[in-house]
């Protein structure tokens, strides 16, 4: 990452214990090159002993994401990222309103039969993500389940955990695959509007749908990091955690971004000096038959296609 990237991270970094007075032994490497690899793994998708030798050790990059997974340090870290997205946006620090969509990938060969299965609306074996992002395309929750898991199934747990960690969330959009006794569901046991955004019958081809295109701009997010193009972890909580770790690179890309000044917004930008003509041509003057490309500089006029045989030997 970018110094200005590393002066985005480091305030929201959990601080480890033993800086906190708790004990513990200190860190042996530096805490930036631990973030640093892990988001150099997921945006490139390498395997883990291939780390490349710049950074630490893959077992020791390898330890400290399994910690931050177990702990949920690396939720947190995501979540206070989102937060001053969100503020630096002009928005509340927390969302009043969402998007929630599903996502089927394919599962590595690593992935066990437990944890995955086919989606027959979409022909995937593997895995499927279940999230909800806010009007921002910021993430707030996500869960990955089998393949062959109903979307209105995940939906319930999901909301769950989401209206308990965001209570001013009061209305979420979704698609048709939500319809049914989940609106009625949400309705009474969070007072969550679930709002179904539908496609017309007479729609034909591609058409944005109101809503829709910012869960699916999050997915598209999703996958330009590589390691997220198909599932490699072998537990549910790890595939969970790469996705965590994907969003905090776009977020910290994002506000490190420098912001133009409002002074400067919709100002034509000043013409060059090196692309500025010359020297302009008199108002009397006749033009010339070919443009001139600068001073004492004109191009000769293509020669005609019998000039260009015989340079060829065309004939002969």
């Amino acid at each position: 990452m970018s110094d200005a990237e590393w002066a985005v991270v480091r305030p929201p970094l959990p601080v480890p214990g033993w800086l906190r007075g708790r004990g513990g032994q200190p860190e042996a490497y530096c805490h930036r090159a631990m973030p640093d690899a892990i988001r150099y793994l997921v945006d490139n998708g390498t395997k883990w002993r291939a780390m490349p030798a710049d950074f630490p050790p893959w077992d020791r990059v390898y330890a400290f994401f399994r910690r931050w997974r177990n702990h949920d340090l690396v939720r947190e870290f995501h979540d206070r990222l989102r937060r001053l997205v969100r503020e630096r946006a002009g928005r509340d620090s927390e969302p009043g309103a969402g998007v929630i969509d599903s996502q089927s990938v394919k599962a590595d060969a690593v992935v066990g039969s437990d944890s995955r299965g086919f989606d027959g609306g979409k022909l995937i074996n593997g895995r499927k993500r279940h999230v909800v992002v806010d009007t921002l395309g910021l993430l707030l929750a996500v869960m990955v389940t089998a393949a062959d898991v109903r979307d209105r199934a995940a939906a319930q747990v999901l909301l769950t955990q989401v209206t308990a960690a965001h209570h001013l969330l009061a209305l979420v959009w979704a698609d048709g695959g939500y319809t049914g006794s989940l609106v009625e569901y949400c309705l009474a046991a969070f007072a969550l509007v679930l709002s179904i955004v539908k496609r017309s019958d007479g729609m034909r081809g591609f058409v944005v749908l109101p809503k829709r295109w910012i869960v699916e701009r999050f997915f598209a997010h999703l996958m330009r990091s590589r390691r997220l193009v198909r599932d490699f972890e072998r537990s549910i909580a790890s595939a969970e955690a790469m996705v965590y770790w994907s969003m905090t690179m776009l977020m910290t890309r994002r506000v490190a971004r420098p912001r133009p000044s409002r002074a400067c917004i919709g100002q034509v930008p000043a013409r060059s000096a090196s692309r500025a003509p010359s020297a302009a041509w008199p108002s009397n003057a006749v033009p010339p038959p070919f443009p001139v490309r600068g001073p004492g500089r004109s191009r000769r006029p293509s020669p005609d296609m019998s000039t260009l045989l015989d340079r060829v030997g065309y004939g002969r």
